[in-house]
């Protein structure tokens, strides 16, 4: 209703209007569906945090005010006060509760945000704008974990909101910059400035998102003037848009770690068979020299000079180089033909193997010719490798079912024990753990420190501990990394200036009027 009325008003005065074509669009309109950042980016326009990170990955303040540990299983949180959804219908303290409990019970989610919420004992009120979080044991990540949740309403969306009327729009309400209009699934979404946002007030009127998977076609729109601002610059064209006058290129280096995730749990493994193509007895990526000598395959430095042209960074271990308490000082993962085919012969496969690999076809600049590159890597030590690739919602859905043998993926995070957390821990849906662990991989080598990190307030001990399970991963190679993601947008100069994000986020909070 109130986006109807705002729309009805707004031709007596002239619109700003900003048009993006971005590579991925939403899953679903629902913030607590799918913890993915094609979703969460489109969705923190509309919905709030507690607490809010900047493009450097500092934290700021959102719907809290403030925020700070009572003791170690205390927080308080002070909210701030006057905000209100798009309704009009105020934002209050019971809502946080209300929200907590919500986000890790959203049925049918492939990717839960049940690690922000999980260790989360209760939600006390003590009076309107303040709130007592009590866990169940100590959490230093809980200021970084209220980043990751968007806040809802009791009032507004219970007692129990679904996905599809988060879709419809009905329920995509929240106290954020703008409000939703309209969404046409793998389209277009649209949304209108909220005059009434609590925060700093946006320069568009109207911002209209349109997904375009093809990176020819967005280059192409851009050129024509078709649209402002575009994500996924393809790596070739950087120097060419950036020597068009027209034209302005805005880059950062990401905190995204690329990678490759192997079954090495299952006796067999699909997709996965002799050179013959006849079943095997054993799966062979359960075998570490397996896992090795497939990483050893991998000649990421001419990936990153090559494939990217530069616009990227040769993986050294999975948490991406900003990632606080990574490994430090390692080099980049070697790239030894030789070594991988001698590791190969000892774990009884001197002839090789054949196998193909999945990943996703435009989720991420390059990423269909990146899972190329990577298989004729392996197929030059003996591994006869072919690629599937797919859209990243099937991907995504066939990889949590358990389809593939070794899948192509990437995760963006501030902190390296996230990495951890996310990914690699045993998945554990009363835990929290290994939302994104789809090939159930298991390591106490990994669990114990990681789970020991998650739960020491004293920083140089939990970064000794995160850095422990990181070793055990490597060592391990329970995923094999790959490189980490440089991100470009390319916008009309006449039209947009963009502060890049180093999450790879394209939001309009970002975007500015170059006039």
């Amino acid at each position: 209703m109130a986006v109807t009325f705002a729309l009805a008003a707004a031709p007596a005065l002239a619109q700003r209007t900003l048009t993006i074509a971005t590579i991925v669009p939403p899953s679903a309109l629902d913030p607590h569906f799918h913890n993915t950042s094609n979703n969460n980016q489109a969705l923190r326009q509309i919905f709030d945090s507690l607490v809010q990170f900047d493009n450097e990955g500092k934290l700021h303040p959102g719907l809290a005010l403030s925020w700070r540990p009572l003791d170690e299983l205390t927080w308080e949180i002070k909210l701030r006060p006057g905000v209100r959804f798009h309704d009009g219908t105020p934002f209050e303290a019971d809502d946080v509760a209300f929200t907590i409990a919500r986000a890790p019970n959203v049925p049918n989610s492939p990717a839960a945000f049940t690690p922000y919420v999980r260790n989360i004992a209760a939600v006390e009120v003590v009076d309107p704008t303040t709130l007592h979080i009590r866990t169940k044991a100590p959490n230093p990540m809980m200021d970084w974990d209220l980043v990751f949740v968007l806040m809802l309403s009791r009032k507004v969306h219970g007692p129990e909101p679904t996905t599809a009327e988060f879709n419809s729009g009905r329920l995509a309400i929240g106290t954020g910059p703008y409000r939703h209009v309209s969404f046409t699934p793998n389209e277009r979404h649209e949304i209108a400035r909220n005059p009434d946002y609590w925060g700093e007030a946006q320069p568009w009127d109207r911002v209209v998102t349109r997904y375009v998977s093809n990176p020819g076609a967005r280059v192409a729109t851009l050129l024509s003037g078709e649209v402002d601002l575009i994500d996924g610059v393809p790596y070739q064209d950087v120097p060419r848009l950036s020597a068009d006058p027209n034209i302005a290129v805005f880059g950062s280096d990401s905190i995204t770690s690329v990678y490759m995730f192997p079954d090495s749990v299952r006796d067999q493994a699909p997709h996965v068979s002799d050179r013959a193509g006849q079943p095997l007895a054993q799966n062979p990526l359960r075998d570490r020299r397996v896992r090795e000598a497939l990483s050893l395959a991998i000649n990421r430095q001419a990936i990153v000079e090559r494939l990217y042209q530069g616009q990227g960074r040769a993986a050294d271990q999975f948490p991406s180089p900003p990632a606080l308490h990574r490994l430090p000082d390692l080099p980049p993962l070697a790239h030894d033909p030789a070594r991988g085919r001698k590791l190969l012969a000892e774990a009884g496969y001197p002839n090789g193997f054949r196998m193909t690999i999945h990943g996703p076809n435009g989720f991420f600049s390059g990423d269909d010719n990146l899972l190329q590159a990577v298989a004729q890597g392996f197929t030059r030590i003996g591994v006869e490798t072919q690629v599937e690739t797919l859209p990243p919602a099937p991907l995504f859905t066939r990889a949590t079912n358990r389809e593939f043998a070794l899948f192509m993926s990437y995760l963006s995070s501030d902190t390296a024990i996230n990495y951890m957390r996310q990914v690699v821990m045993t998945r554990d849906a009363a835990r929290g753990t290994g939302p994104f662990n789809r090939q159930r991989y298991s390591n106490p080598a990994v669990d114990d420190p990681a789970a020991e990190a998650l739960r020491t307030m004293d920083e140089p001990r939990r970064a000794e501990l995160t850095r422990q399970a990181g070793r055990a991963l490597l060592e391990d190679m329970g995923v094999i990394p790959l490189l980490y993601l440089r991100y470009n947008w390319a916008a009309r100069k006449d039209r947009v200036r963009y502060s890049p994000s180093h999450r790879g986020y394209t939001s309009a909070m970002w975007a500015t009027p170059a006039q």
